[in-house]
Order: C-alpha cells, then structure tokens, then sequence
C-alpha cells in the first residue's frame, strides 16, 4: 500500500484570499475513486450527528419538569443549533475539504490554532462515539437484565463497537444511504408513540415545573439539551466527499435541523400530555417505558429496537466525521503521514476509523453522565475558538468567494456569535472538578502534540518531507 501523496501545507496570506475554496493541502489521490454524498443521505448523517432521535432527551424532564424541558426543545436550537449551523453552512462552503473546522482556524490564526481545535473536537467527537454503546445498553439491558453490569455488559460494549466500526469501513456512500433507512426507522414509534397520545393528553400537564420537592439539576438540564442539540458543524469534515458542497452543505443543514426540532419536540408534548408526571423515572430509557403505557409492550419493543438502529446510525456518522477528520488533519501535516492512507478496498481512512474506535472502547466503560459532561466541555472549548475563526477570517478575509454568505453585518454576526458563546462559558463553568483536571490534561497533550510534530517535521520523520522535496512533488 502506497503512502498518499501530501503537498506543501503553507500557503501565503494572499494565496488564502486569492483561492479561499481551496483546502490547505489537496486530497490525497485515492487508489479507488470515491462516490460523493449526495443530498439526501447528507441530510441524515447530519440528522445523526446533532441528534438520532430524542433517545436521551428523558433526563431534560427529570431534571426540570415537562414546560422547561419542552420551552428547552423549543428555544434552545434558536439560540444555539442555528447560529452554529449558520456557521457551518458559511465556512465549509468556503473552504470544502476534509478537516473541516480545522482549516478554518488554520486559515484565521494558524496551524497551531487549527492543531489544537483538531485536538479538542477530535476527543470531544470520540468521547462522543462512546457514549452510543452505552446508550443502546440502557435500552437493551430493559429487555435482557443480564447486560445492566459487569462482565456480559463489557463483553456487549466491545462486541457493539467493534461490529459498528465494521460498517463505517465499507464506505461513506454506504454509511450514507444506511442512515436515510436508519433514520425513518428509529423514528417511526416516535411517530407512532405521539399518535397513540393524542387522545390521552391534558394541556395542563405541559405546564408543570415538576413535582414538589424534587429539586431540578440545572447541570443535567443544559448539559442534556446541549448534547441533543450540537455537534451541525461536525459534518464539515465531510466536505472533501460531499457532491458539489458550496450547493448541497446550506440545503442539508436546513432540512436536517427541521427533522430534529420535530423529532424532539412531537414526542416530548405527546408523552408529557398524556401520562401523569412521575419525575423520578425520566431518566435515559423511559421513552420504552412510556411506549408500553401509552400503546402497548408492541411499541415498547419497536422504540427497543429503534435505539439501537438510532445507535447505528449516530455511531456511523460520528466515526466518519472523526475518520475524515483525521484523514484531513494528516494532509495538513499536523498528523503522521500514515493517519492519510485509504483502504485499497473501500477506499476509507482505515487508519482513522481504528484510532477513534480504540480510544472510544476504553472510554465507553465510564458512565453515561461522564461521558456527556467531558463532551460538552471540550465541544464547548473548540466552539469559541470556531466562533472566534468564523469572525476573523470575515475580517481578514472580506472579499473571498462565499458560495453561502450568513446575511449579516460584522456587527450583527458579534450578537449572533455572542449569544451561544454565553452558553458555552456556562457550560465549562459548572462542570464538576474532574472535567476541569481531565480537559486540562488533555489541552495540555494537544499542545505537547503540536510542537512534537513540528519537531518531527524538522527531522522529517513519519514521512514528513524537506521543503526541497515538497517543491519538487508539487513540480511533479
């Protein structure tokens, strides 16, 4: 198997200006011509990255009763999901390339910058990856007891994981059209548990704050809507597979954020409507518990099965954005060389579909709250420094062809911008001591990474070339 071939990773400011839909380095010449995303199936890997279903959404409502919960589902993708997606629409049409919102912090501030959001969205995104096996499980363990703890649930986590990552090997056409077929599926007893509903809902119910004297968990309550609701710029590490992205990318990222708001909001005013609170049991796997109150142990078992088809698909879509992530990082020299080389096969990163699958096997033995918590603060560090890349380069770079242009001036962008950076800062500040010792070890390891692989640029290991070698491969 041969090495790609990687040009020169530095450009000029005036080359960025000149040719801004131009990723920092080509793509590397596959041995098998890759099939391109079309819309649809772009629209459901999206669909999975920012959501899946309103698996997980329970613990909003034990957390702060039915009316936040659901005013949470209602307003929160307005002051966050849509800036973001916002974001992403503008920036990945104008730079299209694997590696996403790296290059766009490369292109603002530099590669140390675009080395260390690379770094924090790439553990956040696997930290990610491990929550889904767990998540299945509290659905499967409902049906088969056996898997709730210790040595079958290790065995059942290993053997989901490995089985997933499998998949994502076979192609990103293949994972595509798999998540159109996933998606309809898992959200079928979502459409059917909020039909079964309707004769039974109360209005008043949607007016609870939660029962006297159960104290709500604000921690819970935002950490649950920010992780049901982010991850729209994730796809952007796509791009470089994506067909004709300066026109598909803004399509994909409306209609999916459409399906996500429904797919939460329907179920969430059925379920809360038509049985009376017991806000102790909303945690993760009651939405199958509800199924069998509402319509029957039938549904109980399709929402069951649905979780895990849900599962498949945000597994899926979360590996191929780590995969070509990586696969782009590699291309941009902040990587071995090796992190670029495609199956001869399926031409996929196999590369990058190992590392995040192994560092995500030994993450998913921590527990589901964990998990979310060390997301969303590492998620929450690489936003600022997206939102700070997005108004940069629309200062330092006023004239580059935007295929899609957020319409706003400087000024309105600040607000926009502004608005869900607040979050983001409250997030990280009540997160618990140990997110805060882990997400400062781990900055720390992105930094010592950097300067490791500007030494090893230096020495020219790990196939990294002289400058002399770069000018003559580009003469080539």
């Amino acid at each position: 198997m041969t090495p790609p071939q990687i040009s020169s990773s530095s450009q000029s400011l005036l080359e960025d200006e000149e040719q801004p839909n131009t990723p920092k380095t080509p793509t590397p010449t596959p041995t098998k011509k890759s099939k391109k995303l079309a819309l649809i199936p772009l629209i459901f890997i999206i669909f999975f990255e920012v959501s899946g279903g309103p698996y997980g959404a329970e613990a909003a409502i034990g957390a702060a009763g039915p009316l936040l919960a659901i005013l949470g589902f209602l307003i929160f993708p307005f002051i966050w999901s849509v800036p973001e997606a916002l974001v992403t629409a503008e920036l990945a049409t104008t730079f299209p390339g694997n590696g996403g919102f790296v290059i766009w912090a490369d292109k603002a501030f530099g590669p140390f910058w675009g080395s260390l959001m690379g770094s924090w969205k790439l553990l956040s995104a696997v930290c990610n990856l491990a929550s889904y096996p767990v998540l299945c499980l509290d659905y499967i363990k409902l049906v088969f007891p056996i898997l709730s703890s210790g040595f079958p649930r290790y065995i059942a986590i290993f053997l989901i994981t490995m089985f997933l990552s499998f998949l994502n090997y076979l192609g990103l056409s293949i994972v595509g059209y798999t998540a159109v077929v996933l998606g309809v599926l898992s959200l079928c007893p979502f459409w059917l548990i909020t039909l079964f509903s309707i004769p039974k809902i109360d209005p008043s119910r949607w007016l609870s704050l939660g029962q006297k004297g159960v104290k709500k968990d604000w921690n819970l309550f935002f950490n649950t809507l920010f992780w049901n609701l982010n991850f729209w710029d994730n796809a952007s590490t796509l791009a470089g597979e994506v067909e004709q992205p300066q026109k598909t990318f803004p399509k994909a990222l409306f209609s999916a954020g459409i399906v996500t708001c429904f797919s939460y909001v329907l179920p969430l005013l059925g379920t809360t409507g038509a049985v009376p609170l017991e806000q102790g049991k909303w945690t993760d796997g009651y939405f199958a518990n509800l199924a069998a109150m509402i319509a029957g142990n039938w549904l109980k078992y399709w929402m069951e099965l649905g979780i895990v088809l849900s599962v498949i698909g945000l597994y899926e879509a979360q590996l191929s954005s780590c995969a070509y992530q990586i696969l782009g990082m590699a291309e941009m020299e902040l990587l071995p060389r090796v992190f670029g080389v495609r199956s001869e096969w399926f031409n996929t990163p196999w590369i990058g579909i190992c590392v995040p699958t192994l560092v995500a096997l030994v993450v998913s033995y921590l527990t589901f709250a964990d998990i979310v918590s060390s997301v969303n603060f590492l998620y929450s560090l690489g936003m600022l420094l997206e939102f700070a890349s997005f108004l940069w380069l629309r200062r330092k770079m006023p004239n580059a062809k935007r295929p899609y242009q957020v319409p706003l001036s400087m000024p309105g962008l600040l607000v926009m911008c502004f608005v869900p950076s607040c979050f983001l800062v409250y997030v990280m500040v009540v997160a618990h001591r140990t997110v805060y010792i882990v997400s400062a070890f781990l900055t720390v390891f992105a930094i010592a990474w950097y300067f490791f692989m500007e030494f090893c640029k230096t020495r020219m290991w790990f196939g990294f070339e002289s400058a002399q070698d770069k000018v003559d491969d580009e003469d080539l």
